[in-house]
């Protein structure tokens, strides 16, 4: 079996996804590169429910290589990201992508998830939402590129959920969780009145004390 090791990680990934609420039901997908091979989990199956063989292996250009069950629909947003986004100079090793509820809510009303805390950091920065496109098309994949440009580590899509990406399969399914954090504590502080945004200054400060990934742009 190729990518054995790789496809069991997803496995573990996909319970864990699913345990903590970041993904219901048969929503969400997650994959892992290694060299110009891809293994993502399969489209229409709990992710809490998987086995490695369940997960197909591509090539970096989405070609099938093995597997009986078909890719995620939002394959091509996958590779899209492992084309476009490196990590501190290296190319993007993981995928998540998650339905979480605080996600959704900010997805759905905001055109960002402006700096409330300087975690915000760890995911390169201020969190664009990509604009809306059906799933699974070249346009939602285009959109999540283009909101993710400049170092980002995250994104958030309109009307859909987030995404995230690691240097290895743990890194972003943390962001992952990172990120439902800090939409979740901006939900929460928008009930009792406006949330407090963290100025470019005191994002520079917290630069310069090495929070940042390296490879984060100075601000």
């Amino acid at each position: 079996m190729l990518l054995r090791d790789e496809r069991d990680a997803l496995c573990g990934v996909g319970r864990r996804l699913a345990a903590t609420g970041l993904v219901t039901g048969a929503s969400g997908n997650v994959s892992v590169r290694s060299g110009d091979l891809v293994a993502v989990t399969p489209g229409g199956m709990m992710l809490d429910r998987m086995e490695p063989a369940d997960c197909p292996v591509v090539d970096i250009a989405g070609r099938w290589v093995e597997g009986d069950k078909a890719p995620s629909s939002e394959t091509p947003m996958h590779l899209a990201l492992y084309e476009a986004t490196s990590l501190e100079g290296r190319p993007a090793a993981a995928v998540v992508h998650t339905h979480s509820t605080y996600g959704a809510v900010v997805a759905t009303t905001m055109s960002e998830l402006p700096p409330i805390h300087y975690n915000t950091l760890l995911l390169g920065g201020v969190v664009k939402v990509a604009e809306y496109a059906t799933y699974g098309t070249p346009e939602l994949a285009e959109n999540v590129r283009t909101a993710m440009a400049g170092g980002k580590r995250a994104a958030l899509m309109a009307n859909h959920g987030g995404v995230t990406i690691g240097r290895d399969l743990e890194e972003a399914y943390e962001n992952a969780r990172l990120l439902e954090w800090l939409c979740g504590v901006y939900v929460r502080a928008k009930t009792i009145g406006e949330p407090r945004v963290l100025t470019e200054e005191e994002l520079a400060k917290v630069v310069e004390r090495g929070l940042a990934p390296p490879d984060f742009p100075r601000v």
